[in-house]
């Protein structure tokens, strides 16, 4: 009887024990990292890689250590200046990956993510509140850093890191983003319309410039044009002056006396002068002598 009642014992309790083995294992991958309870109290840390639990008895809760993102939901915020605007931002945080820090996002925070998006939503307003709309668009920056900061120091005790955080949008009022519209575009046109102009006039100016160069031009050609042909008259005025004294006049006064031949002019001879002389007085050309017959 005692050997039949151990090898019932034995069959009967060896598949139990694997079955409770079985139930009891548990797998971490490496992005997680778990807490194990023994009737409701904290036992021990869990490493990623096999694990074991007391099968009803000890409970393990897992804890992803990856970067988060969570989004705080849309809300309307009144800034300084009464207008209503709809602002929405992202967080991402991570939970530390040690035991201490994985305690404390279990522990001291009930569900961390909701309470960074409340907590969230609830700085915007606070920050967004003392700004007016222009100031909260153009210094988005410096409502990112201060809304990280103050989420940095409130979770301070969940064993959180908050890697950023980050305004989505700002949106104004319909009425308001119009009219903002509307402004945009009347400083782009104005923008266009200086450009234009300035170009306009670059290309004026140098129409200009290329008019000046060209006047520039014709005027030196038309002084080199006149100091040649002075220098050519100097040098036709010097050899006359040099090689034809006095033959130059001679020759003008023939020309002058030619001409009036030529319209048939009548020249009155007197007595005892000779047709030579006659041109030669119309001329301006000294008479030839006349010769005197020998008396005999």
């Amino acid at each position: 009887m005692t050997n039949a009642l151990l090898a019932l014992l034995t069959v009967l309790i060896l598949p139990v024990s694997v079955a409770i083995f079985i139930l009891g294992i548990r797998i971490l991958r490496p992005t997680e990292r778990g807490l194990i309870e023994f009737l409701g109290k904290y036992r021990r840390f869990a490493q990623p890689g096999f694990n074991w639990v007391i099968p009803l008895i000890e409970n393990l809760y897992r804890v992803n250590i990856t970067e988060t993102l969570v989004e705080a939901e849309p809300q309307e915020i009144i800034t300084n200046d009464n207008l209503n605007a709809i602002v929405d931002a992202q967080i991402y945080y991570k939970v530390k990956a040690t035991e201490d820090d994985v305690k404390k996002a279990i522990y001291n925070a009930n569900n961390y993510a909701s309470q960074i998006v409340n907590l969230t939503r609830t700085t915007l307003r606070n920050i967004i509140g003392t700004m007016t709309l222009k100031a909260a668009n153009s210094e988005r920056n410096t409502i990112n850093a201060e809304l990280l900061r103050t989420l940095l120091v409130e979770t301070n005790n969940w064993g959180l890191d908050i890697v950023r955080a980050e305004l989505k949008e700002i949106n104004p009022p319909k009425d308001v983003q119009e009219t903002m519209n509307k402004v945009v575009k009347a400083e782009n046109e104005k923008i266009a319309a200086i450009d234009f102009a300035t170009a306009t006039e670059t290309v004026a100016d140098g129409q200009k410039r290329a008019e000046i160069k060209k006047a520039e031009g014709i005027k030196q050609a038309r002084i080199l044009e006149a100091e040649g042909e002075a220098q050519a008259i100097k040098t036709v005025n010097e050899a006359a002056e040099k090689y034809f004294v006095g033959n130059a006049q001679i020759l003008r006064k023939l020309e002058a006396v030619e001409r009036s031949m030529k319209d048939n002019a009548k020249i009155v001879i007197p007595n005892n002068q000779q047709l030579i002389n006659i041109i030669g007085d119309m001329a301006g050309i000294t008479p030839v002598p006349i010769e005197k017959k020998a008396v005999l």
